[in-house]
């Protein structure tokens, strides 16, 4: 029987045959299909493995060697025991709460302004537009430590520093997101506003009823970047906070390492307290993540 014959049931061996196929519909051997897993699998390993190990370090108890040979990835005795010691040692939920302010304002000031913004540089008509994208592309280039000085200076100057203030202001509103947003209503079919403006709707209900709505995923985007980037700052608020009632989580956690620097479970159960708040965040707005990161790739 040939490859082409046709079997009992009216169908050929060749159509029975095993067709794997990628994303866009091109045949892909075993070997490549093996080759994409591996390499997938590598890239997890990378980067949830430090993760997990420091998940599995919190867990360990006092007696339990953690650099042992070969090393021990599950705890003989899984304990909660560092968690408390954590809090006992720093006072580590007014870090969370001080870090959990001033993420949540970031998150607001960043949503509202890049929308803002992102709008007026892809829908409005005025002089210097395209010069205003420009500074907003020109701002990511910039490197934050070649300005912290300055920030510094004026911040110092307004009379904010050691302030959680202090800590939002220079963050507020990133260029990324401005640009990210702008994106965002570049896709949004113009028709759809053009039809809302003959029926007598201003730029402030064309923004709010019609274009908002449309770049949700988006502005998950940028509420997500903006959370992280808050919470995870270590530097600025280093230099603009000196009371120790207002520093945040990343700060207080330094404490940690310089107090308990041979104890590596008490390290390892603050930095899962520092990363749970990131996971629940993510959780919470994966999916308009995912569907607001092509919402502006198409133009630019």
């Amino acid at each position: 029987m040939s490859a082409a014959e046709e079997t009992p049931r009216g169908g050929t061996l060749a159509a029975r045959e095993p067709r794997i196929r990628d994303e866009h519909g091109r045949r892909i051997s075993m070997w490549e299909l093996a080759l994409r897993y591996s390499l997938l699998l590598a890239v997890l390993a990378l980067t949830v493995g430090p993760f997990l190990w420091q998940l599995s370090t919190s867990l360990k108890g006092p007696h339990e060697n953690i650099f042992s040979s070969p090393p021990s990835f599950l705890p003989s005795d899984p304990t909660l025991h560092n968690y408390q010691r954590v809090s006992e040692t720093i006072p580590v939920w007014d870090y969370a709460l001080n870090s959990l302010t001033v993420a949540t304002a970031n998150v607001v000031t960043n949503c509202v302004g890049s929308a803002l913004a992102g709008y007026a540089l892809a829908r409005l008509r005025y002089t210097g537009r395209r010069a205003a994208t420009l500074v907003f592309v020109l701002a990511m280039l910039v490197p934050a430590e070649s300005i912290i000085i300055a920030q510094f200076t004026a911040m110092r100057d307004l009379g904010l520093n050691n302030t959680l203030v202090g800590v939002l202001l220079p963050a507020c509103v990133a260029a990324m997101n401005v640009l990210l947003m702008r994106n965002a209503f570049l896709n949004v079919p113009y028709e759809i506003e053009e039809a809302a403006f003959v029926d007598g709707a201003n730029v402030w209900q064309r923004f709010l009823r019609i274009a908002l709505p449309s770049v949700k995923g988006t502005l998950a985007v940028v509420a997500i970047f903006a959370f992280m980037g808050a919470w995870d700052d270590f530097l600025w608020p280093l230099i603009v906070l000196s009371d120790p009632s207002k520093f945040t989580l990343t700060i207080g956690l330094n404490y940690l390492h310089g107090t308990f620097a041979n104890d590596e479970r008490l390290v390892a159960a603050g930095t899962m307290i520092a990363v749970a708040p990131l996971m629940a965040v993510f959780a919470l707005l994966q999916r308009s993540f995912f569907r607001g990161v092509g919402e502006g790739a198409v133009k630019g």
